[in-house]
């Protein structure tokens, strides 16, 4: 075993070059994964110490006890608690004071008259809280405030919007509030809560623009006097706390916020993130297999030799899982080194583009470090596996025979099993999607379609690099032609290249179709059931804004060129036990604006008292017009409802419907998400939107849009979500790259005496580098084709699967453009990978390589 090592080490250094992309391609798989791993434990940690902050002088925390949560929403809806409440607290013993907490939302408008925030963290208002132990926030500049439209405002926010202490401006509860700032906050020493935005009211104010009545706050904050532990505080509070009302302790509280996050978001994206370092690592399996079975091949006659003197099969395969385990060692461990500086990035990073990354310094734990580093050891060496089995394998008489290098191709068996395993994935992917429908089924098909890509590659390689390559031959004569017959030159080493690439395109195609599917959904509910001319609306994505005023629809509709105008409220109850959005609006006009589908009962006759449903839902429920629902509402008061309509479609107007002077009684902060809008006939929708745009100035200014603006904005998230993949598939891309780079340069090794030859017959150095490069393009073609072909299927898997998963329908598209876009990005990153083999072939000396066993 010594012997082997001592012989892989020296053949580690003689050959350094063969083996560098194989380092390069275990380093990023493994720094990625560390990154992700890195950044998830700081994301924690830094959200920990948020929410410890925001409660750190916090004992206790009394709030409604019961929660409606709808389906797709991990925090529900509580009732508020009365401020009265607070005298009665702080009469019991143990209590040093109680002060009401007032959450709502509110979106300042900075000095440029855009909104701050409203793309993702959340935009909050509430009171400002004087007792400073129990308020999270410091003043940093100026002074709390004192009356009616003084606000507080952190700094973070306050520096975006370009606010200082004495300005006025809008904000926006959604009825635009004029405030003068005369405070700037801290929080925790930072200029805010991540990149939360919040604004301080008075408590008068705070009960008149965030709650639906005075005398309401979301909770109580108490704080315990000297020697009272929270557990003991909470335990003197509960008997004099009315039914419905708990108290939890302020550590609970912050745990609590915490898991909402983890669950919500923390998981989620390490998860995606985890993901695309699997695919990198998938990617990376396939450039260093190649490597190592390379580099077997071209050293048959080395192994014989070893063997023709004594080695035996052992020695023989354990010299080469010794060389990759010192590959694999030293570029995990580089890797670590790498997933830390990545996670240092990403955190600079992220609040720059007002990703929520709190503040804090990296959080590296036992096992981020451990994990990447096993993971990238276990890829590294299973993928040297077979290549270090089949170099045990060499007869000592191969030392006899020339170098023999691998020319493996399209066997039958291969062919068989390959076209087994297509049938296979296409009967269960069928099956999933088609017959029964099913996400799992679907990814099975999906996992045994990429097995049977992989199978095929051998078989498909010749057929497709002769196609490929034949526009290539013609144009580039003899050089071309060359670079075809490289290229065909062993099937199998040309489908284990491009194998890499084909992956990261698939999965980069995969997303484009179903990102551009999900767009034609959108365009294709806003077609279907949007019948106004206009919308105007708030961000379609993230957690921030404020929503719109109630008062914004009524205010258009009695403008002279509209016809009608609706508004799209949301609130929450319990239907028969279920916990269910309900969609608050004015029915008449919804069945005006909005198409329903085929409408059973009657909209105009819901009143205070009558609930209109989809006919999904009313399957669901076992309900029809007629019958009565029985309503939970977070404020604890319940009500039956009778079922006065049902209509067919819900894609926007939402599964239940009510009227606003229904929901009055139990709202809380009232807005609107959308205010549909329809004119007149013969006005054009130019001179109807800026009519509608002026009223909507003077509502804080939200944005006035075309049905086909709508429809664009509404999808606005899809188009970030699929830069974000694109940045994070590029490491794949890039990794499939350097396995092209690799096996181009070890086949220049393996081809020296040929390279020679064409030299001395007449190929100049030019028309070499040209030879090189397009086999390079070649085997990039034939990568990213089968990935084109591959990630266009399981888009259409994805997108048939999700259609039978749910209740919306969802329409297929393939973007040409993007996928052609995708296309050209495959073979410019096949001539980039052989840039610098063509170079290093040119440099050859004609007579040294002519020389070369």
């Amino acid at each position: 075993m010594n012997a082997a090592l001592r012989l892989s080490v020296s053949s580690l250094r003689a050959h350094k070059r063969r083996f560098a992309g194989t380092f390069f391609a275990v380093f990023l798989g493994v720094a990625f994964l560390a990154g992700t791993l890195v950044m998830g434990d700081t994301l924690r940690a830094g959200f920990d110490t948020m929410f410890g902050n925001a409660t750190q002088g916090t004992d206790a925390v009394v709030r409604s006890a019961d929660t409606i949560t709808t389906p797709g929403e991990s925090q529900g809806v509580r009732r508020p608690v009365g401020t009265d409440l607070v005298r009665t607290i702080e009469r019991i013993p143990g209590v040093a004071a109680a002060a009401p907490d007032i959450q709502g939302a509110g979106q300042l408008v900075g000095s440029d008259g855009e909104p701050i925030g409203g793309q993702g963290p959340p935009t909050l208002a509430g009171n400002w809280i004087g007792d400073p132990k129990l308020n999270a926030y410091r003043i940093a500049e100026g002074r709390a405030p004192e009356k009616s439209g003084e606000v507080v405002v952190n700094r973070g926010a306050a520096e975006k919007g370009g606010l200082r202490i004495g300005d006025t401006t809008v904000l926006r509860t959604p009825d635009p509030v004029h405030v003068t700032i005369v405070g700037l906050a801290t929080f925790g020493g930072g200029d805010g809560m991540a990149q939360v935005t919040f604004t301080g009211m008075t408590q008068a104010d705070a009960e008149k623009y965030l709650t639906a009545k005075p005398g309401e706050a979301a909770s109580i904050r108490v704080r315990a006097g000297p020697g009272v532990g929270q557990h003991e505080l909470v335990s003197a509070l509960a008997p004099a706390l009315p039914e419905g009302v708990e108290a939890i302790t302020g550590q609970a509280s912050a745990q609590e916020n915490t898991d909402m996050i983890s669950s919500q978001f923390l998981t989620v994206f390490t998860t995606l993130l985890l993901v695309f370092s699997g695919i990198a690592l998938l990617v990376a399996t396939f450039s260093i297999h190649n490597t190592f079975a390379i580099v077997v091949a071209q050293r048959t006659r080395e192994n014989a030799l070893l063997r023709a003197l004594g080695a035996s099969r052992r020695q023989v395969t354990a010299s080469t899982l010794a060389e990759a385990s010192v590959v694999a060692v030293t570029a995990s461990a580089a890797g670590l080194l790498g997933g830390v500086g990545i996670a240092a990035g990403l955190q600079e990073l992220f609040p720059a583009i007002g990703f929520p990354f709190p503040e804090g310094d990296l959080v590296i734990g036992g096992l981020s470090m451990l994990l990447p580093l096993a993971v990238g050891v276990v890829v590294c060496l299973g993928s040297a596996l077979l290549p270090a089995a089949r170099a045990g394998r060499t007869a000592p008489l191969a030392a006899l025979r020339e170098t023999a290098v691998d020319e493996s191709g399209a066997s039958r068996p291969r062919a068989a099993v390959g076209w087994s395993l297509a049938a296979l994935a296409l009967a269960v992917t069928l099956t999933g999607v088609l017959l029964t429908p099913s996400l799992w089924l679907a990814g099975l098909g999906a996992v045994l379609a990429l097995a049977a890509f992989v199978v095929l590659g051998p078989v498909a390689s010749s057929t497709a690099v002769r196609v490929l390559g034949a526009p290539v031959a013609g144009l580039r004569g003899v050089t071309g032609g060359l670079a075809r017959r490289n290229a065909l030159r062993s099937p199998k080493r040309t489908a284990a290249t491009a194998g890499a690439l084909m992956i990261g395109v698939a999965v980069v195609s995969l997303f484009t179709v179903f990102g551009a599917s999900l767009k034609a959904t959108m365009d294709q509910t806003v077609s279907r059931s949007f019948a106004g001319d206009v919308a105007v609306s708030t961000p379609s994505f993230g957690a921030g804004g404020s929503g719109l005023s109630p008062r914004l629809a009524p205010a258009i509709a009695r403008q002279p060129l509209v016809e009608n105008a609706v508004g799209l409220g949301k609130g929450v109850a319990e239907v028969n036990g279920k916990g269910r959005a309900l969609t608050v609006t004015d029915p008449v006009a919804l069945g005006k604006v909005f198409d329903l589908g085929d409408v059973h009962g009657s909209l105009s006759g819901l009143g205070a008292d009558g609930i209109a449903i989809t006919r999904t839902e009313a399957d669901k429920q076992h309900l029809a017009t007629g019958d009565t629902a029985r309503l939970a509402f977070a404020d604890g008061r319940k009500a039956d409802f009778t079922v006065r309509a049902v209509y067919g479609r819900s894609e926007l107007a939402g599964d239940y419907v009510i009227t606003r002077a229904a929901w009055a009684p139990h709202r809380a902060q009232d807005s609107d998400t959308v205010v549909a809008v329809s004119f007149k006939d013969g006005v054009s929708t130019a001179e109807g939107k800026a009519a509608v745009q002026k009223v909507a100035e003077r509502y804080g200014g939200p944005e006035v849009q075309t049905r086909d603006e709508y429809a664009q904005s509404s999808a606005g998230g899809i188009d970030m979500m699929l830069t974000l993949v694109y940045a994070l598939l590029a490491l794949a891309v890039l990794i499939a790259l350097l396995g092209i780079a690799n096996t181009l340069t070890l086949a220049i090794h393996e081809r020296t005496r040929e390279l020679g030859l064409l030299r001395a017959v007449g190929q100049t150095r030019a028309q070499l580098r040209a030879m090189v490069r397009w086999e390079s393009i070649l085997v990039a073609a034939f990568g990213t084709a089968g990935g084109l072909a591959l990630g266009a299927f399981l888009g259409w898997v994805l997108v048939e699967a999700s259609d039978g998963a749910s209740d919306s329908a969802f329409a297929f598209a393939v973007p040409p453009l993007r996928l052609a876009v995708v296309a050209l990005v495959g073979l410019a990153a096949g001539a980039l990978a052989g840039l610098r083999p063509a170079r290093r072939a040119a440099r050859l000396d004609v007579l040294r390589a002519i020389a070369t066993e």
